[in-house]
């Protein structure tokens, strides 16, 4: 007798069937196990970084972001007041500082874009009031790369008002030839702002909300915080842990003055590594801000910011970063012509008022981007340090989230 069971084929399709739906089923949890498995990795890391760094420097709130590929992860400590006990959240405001600067180029690169300034006319152009001085020779990209001969890293106390500040430059003497020295300075881009405005022919704050803040869909940033959204602007904290916030001056808007979150500054550096729109008149125009015009150490720099040649080392940034390149004049080498905007580079900017601190940096060939924003003005060295640490994980492809 033959004791072999004949099996219909339609019993054998479907133990088929329910096979590699079985693998399908455990290939998707695998992925969903190692998608979750990753996230905790970063998130450790972040924890392991964050809360040392803010115990040792006395910080009471931080929010970090990362952007990889168009997505966008936050880690949030703290509060954002010491006097509410308010959570720090995506949506909380911090003063960028100098990080603010970032956009005033941006603006006036939109301008140029849009065939109203041209980054290489005289100051005296687009302000004749200045006609006969040195801005007959100094070119308003001098302005966006700190090169204009010397202008000081702040304003003197005693300019209050529109006219003192235009007497002011019509009676400055540089303390070098433009465009041979590297000083950084607010008044510098401040004026570059006040240009950019002009040719916008609207006042800076709104023809920066209208034509920069808005398309980027940046709705939680601003120079004045409205009364509705005061509740989620953090307190900030001095080095001496006073609460401290912005107090208004001459050019602070153009300088300093933009208070925003990191949910907001993830999508603009997104913008500035061409994720999304990029056939767009600002696109263009953010793209523009990453020309280098010149070489200083290892640092390129760019309108504002400051670039490296990918990969840069640590010790590479903390150089570029340093207080020194601050505070001192610096030796450039000019790159005739300019050099186009490089995506295989590491781009980054600080920011700081005298009670919060900010950092950006990414690498736009990689789309990999980090914002850390603190209601602290504490040391840039940390800040850098704990982006790096980040930014190399980030890089790695076993650890892409």
């Amino acid at each position: 007798m033959n004791l072999r069971k004949t099996i219909h084929p339609k019993v054998i399709i479907g133990q088929i069937t329910g096979f590699l739906m079985i693998c399908i089923l455990l290939n998707l949890y695998s992925c969903k196990a190692t998608k979750k498995e990753a996230s905790t990795d970063i998130k450790t890391l972040i924890d392991s970084l964050a809360k040392p760094l803010m115990s040792e420097n006395k910080i009471p709130g931080m929010s970090i972001a990362i952007t990889v590929d168009g997505k966008h992860s936050f880690f949030n400590y703290g509060i954002l007041s010491k006097e509410s006990n308010q959570p720090v959240t995506n949506q909380s405001l911090f003063e960028l500082g100098s990080i603010s600067k970032t956009f005033t180029v941006t603006l006036a690169s939109l301008s140029q874009i849009n065939g109203k300034l041209d980054m290489q006319a005289p100051v005296s152009k687009y302000l004749p009031y200045l006609k006969n001085t040195v801005f007959d020779s100094v070119k308003l990209y001098y302005l966006g790369t700190h090169i204009a001969g010397g202008l000081p890293l702040q304003l003197p106390d005693n300019i209050t008002t529109d006219e003192q500040l235009m007497n002011y430059y019509k009676t400055w003497i540089p303390l070098y030839a433009p465009n041979t020295k590297r000083v950084y300075s607010n008044p510098s881009i401040g004026l570059l702002g006040v240009i950019a405005g002009k040719t916008m022919n609207e006042p800076f704050t709104k023809a920066m909300t209208d034509h920069v803040f808005s398309k980027i869909g940046m709705t939680n940033t601003f120079y004045d915080v409205p009364q509705n959204k005061m509740g989620d602007y953090a307190q900030g904290y001095n080095k001496e842990d006073q609460p401290v916030r912005l107090n208004p001056a001459v050019l602070a808007n153009e300088a300093y003055g933009i208070k925003s979150c990191t949910q907001d500054m993830l999508k603009f550096v997104d913008r500035n590594m061409g994720v999304g729109t990029t056939d767009t008149p600002l696109s263009k125009a953010l793209q523009a801000t990453h020309t280098g015009y010149f070489t200083t150490g290892s640092m390129t720099q760019d309108l504002i910011w400051e670039q490296y040649n990918y990969p840069a080392s640590l010790s590479q940034l903390l150089e570029g970063n340093a207080a020194e390149m601050a505070y001192k004049a610096s030796d450039i080498k000019p790159l005739t012509p300019p050099m186009k905007p490089q995506p295989n580079v590491v781009i980054n900017k600080t920011g700081s008022t005298n009670g919060f601190a900010s950092y950006v940096i990414y690498i736009p060939s990689k789309k990999i981007g980090i914002v850390i924003l603190a209601n602290k003005n504490y040391p840039i060295k940390p800040r850098v340090e704990t982006a790096y640490k980040i930014l190399s994980y980030l890089d790695n492809p076993k650890n892409k989230l």
